[in-house]
């Protein structure tokens, strides 16, 4: 996901994917249209939606851009049937391009299938290569493909469950994957629970999803999250569980939470709307300060805000207002011009902070530039002091499971102190959220922290590690 601000200030934190699925329900392409709406700020590189009609065959409608430019009621009233995934993309592995823009079709005599993927996998150099040496050609650049190779074709369709099994079981990071045949549809997600995906009913038929959020917005009533490890067959039979692994961990990316998702999803039995609030509360446990307002990031630290503005008693003002009708292509091509591009998509309200010691709450800090703009905005606008609080620990390693933060020298606090790092924002005071606070908000026992602490899920294989290497070079 691209945050708003992130476009003028290059601070672009980006998340990996989105995926939506509907089974068993009339005009299913139009449902998915409203479900990857929902899910658009999970992607907004490009977007698809691949639909079994009623004979079985597959047809698909994909494109470059956001999902209002990719479709309309033209090309969507060619993906007839009760049957369809679709998918939101922002490039990981693999880059952008036409050729990488999902769902995947692939033709087979023993039938055709459909593939969406959100993660991202760190054994995919290793697998690209033991499958060429076997004969495979490869269409695109995206490690999202290397799932359908690995899938046996001398599996018929009645068995293609195993041939599944046994291709996820090769299968190394962070991923929800949703299969369709002509007949059902199969959700998987990884044995570490990394990214998420939840299923719900809508009629006689189901709904699958990366967040709750798109359920809602078609009137699907939430079952359960597809839990770590496990896959789900949909089909005319109804919904049946198999786990593929018996090593299962609950090791939910922790940005998912502070970032990524809408404030209106429920991850794995937790609000985050309720979860980031309660982490502005904790922040403001472990970091208190004096001040006499308390202004959020928008839009994804506006609940943040909230809980430390309720725990510390300290008014909490829209004192930075985002201007939603800047275009996804803007360009700066001077300097100057940049500058004012910040003003035009984000600027502080003067009468609210002027002469004011403000408590900047922000959800997370990747390179630090948007969060010295933002500073300097509010000082600009004539605050006295800007007192920045972060509701996540510092942001100190790459992220190799999805999420676009690859070398250590992109990131502010890599390899600066906490006091550098203020310094570097031009901050009065700089503050993180703990480890612990985080696991506290969410009643959880394990998030994945890796980009925080350095403690990875999986192993990370030649090709994760040398992309840090290899930027650093």
């Amino acid at each position: 996901m691209l945050k708003d601000s992130d476009r003028i200030f290059g601070d672009d934190l980006h998340e990996e994917c989105g995926v939506f699925g509907v089974f068993g329900v009339d005009d299913a392409a139009n449902l998915s249209y409203y479900g990857l709406h929902a899910l658009q700020h999970r992607g907004q590189e490009a977007c698809g939606i691949v639909a079994a009609d009623d004979r079985g065959e597959l047809h698909v409608v994909k494109g470059e851009g956001l999902v209002t430019e990719v479709f309309n009621q033209s090309n969507l009233s060619t993906l007839g049937g009760s049957m369809a995934i679709g998918h939101v993309r922002y490039s990981t592995t693999g880059g952008g391009g036409m050729l990488n823009v999902q769902p995947f079709v692939f033709h087979h005599f023993t039938g055709d299938f459909a593939l969406a993927h959100n993660g991202n996998l760190v054994n995919s150099r290793e697998l690209t290569h033991y499958l060429e040496m076997r004969g495979s050609l490869f269409h695109s650049t995206s490690d999202s493909e290397i799932l359908a190779h690995l899938i046996k074709k001398e599996n018929n369709e009645s068995h293609r469950i195993f041939a599944i099994i046994d291709a996820l079981n090769m299968l190394e990071g962070a991923f929800a994957f949703l299969i369709m045949t002509r007949n059902r549809i199969y959700a998987c997600r990884d044995k570490y629970g990394l990214r998420p995906l939840a299923i719900g009913r809508l009629g006689n038929g189901y709904v699958v999803s990366s967040e709750t959020c798109a359920m809602d917005i078609v009137g699907a009533e939430y079952i359960r999250d597809i839990e770590p490890g496990e896959i789900v067959t949909i089909d005319s039979h109804g919904i049946r569980s198999r786990d593929y692994s018996q090593y299962k961990r609950h090791c939910m990316c922790a940005m998912e939470y502070i970032y990524f998702s809408r404030p209106d999803s429920d991850i794995e039995g937790c609000n985050v709307h309720a979860f980031r609030k309660q982490t502005g509360r904790l922040l403001y446990k472990e970091a208190p300060v004096e001040a006499d307002v308390v202004i959020g990031v928008p839009d994804s630290s506006l609940s943040a805000a909230i809980g430390f503005s309720e725990a510390s008693g300290i008014p909490y003002e829209m004192g930075l207002i985002k201007n939603k009708y800047i275009g996804r292509t803007f360009i700066q091509p001077s300097q100057q011009m940049r500058e004012k591009g910040v003003r035009m998509k984000l600027s502080a309200v003067r009468s609210l902070v002027k002469d004011k010691s403000v408590v900047l709450i922000d959800d997370s800090i990747v390179r630090g530039t948007t969060s010295l703009r933002i500073v300097r905005l509010l000082k600009e606008a004539g605050a006295r002091e800007v007192h920045v609080r972060i509701a996540s620990p510092a942001i100190k390693h790459p992220c190799f499971y999805g999420v676009d933060m690859s070398t250590h020298d992109e990131l502010l606090c890599a390899y600066r102190s906490k006091e550098q790092a203020r310094e570097a924002i031009e901050a009065d005071s700089l503050e993180f959220l703990s480890e612990e606070a985080l696991l506290e908000a969410g009643r959880r026992s394990e998030l994945c922290m890796a980009c925080f602490n350095g403690r990875y899920m999986t192993d990370l294989y030649r090709n994760a590690e040398q992309t840090d290497r290899d930027k650093n070079c």
